[in-house]
C-alpha cells in the first residue's frame, strides 16, 4: 500500500510538472493532479493491456508506433473522466504521456538510490 501511494505521488508530481510545461495540459489544484495519477495508473494496469492485445496486428505494422496512440488514448480518456483535468491536442497528450512517464521514472530512481542509500547507512552503523 505505501509503494502505491508513494507512486500515485510521484506521477501527481509529474502531471503537475507537466501540466505546467504544456499550454495544451491543465490541471486545476493538486488534487486533481493526485486524482488525474490514480486514474492514469487505473487505465494503465486495467484497460491498456486489452488495447494492445486487441490492437497486435496493428503494432506489428507499426512496429510498435501503434502503442504511442494507445498511449495518447489513454491520456484523453483520462481527461474525460476527471474534471479539472483538459488536453487540447493529440500533440499535447503525446507530450503530456512523455513527460509524465520520463519524470516519475527519475523521481521513483532517486528515491529508490536514496533508500539504497539509507539501508547501507543503517547496516554500517551496526
Amino acid at each position: 500500500m505505501i509503494k502505491f501511494i508513494t507512486k500515485a505521488i510521484l506521477t501527481s508530481v509529474a502531471v503537475l510538472l507537466a501540466s505546467y510545461l504544456l499550454d495544451g495540459v491543465t490541471v486545476d489544484s493538486t488534487l486533481t493532479a493526485m486524482i488525474v495519477a490514480v486514474v492514469l495508473g487505473l487505465l494503465n494496469t486495467f484497460i491498456k493491456p486489452i488495447l494492445i492485445v486487441l490492437t497486435i496486428p496493428f503494432t506489428i505494422v507499426t512496429l510498435g508506433l501503434f502503442l504511442i496512440f494507445i498511449n495518447i488514448i489513454i491520456v484523453y480518456w483520462a481527461s474525460e473522466i476527471v474534471k479539472g483535468f483538459k488536453v487540447d491536442s493529440w500533440f499535447s497528450a503525446l507530450l503530456f504521456s512523455l513527460i509524465v512517464s520520463f519524470t516519475s521514472s527519475l523521481l521513483e530512481k532517486w528515491i529508490n538510490q536514496y533508500k539504497e542509500k539509507r539501508e547501507e547507512d543503517n547496516i554500517q552503523s551496526f
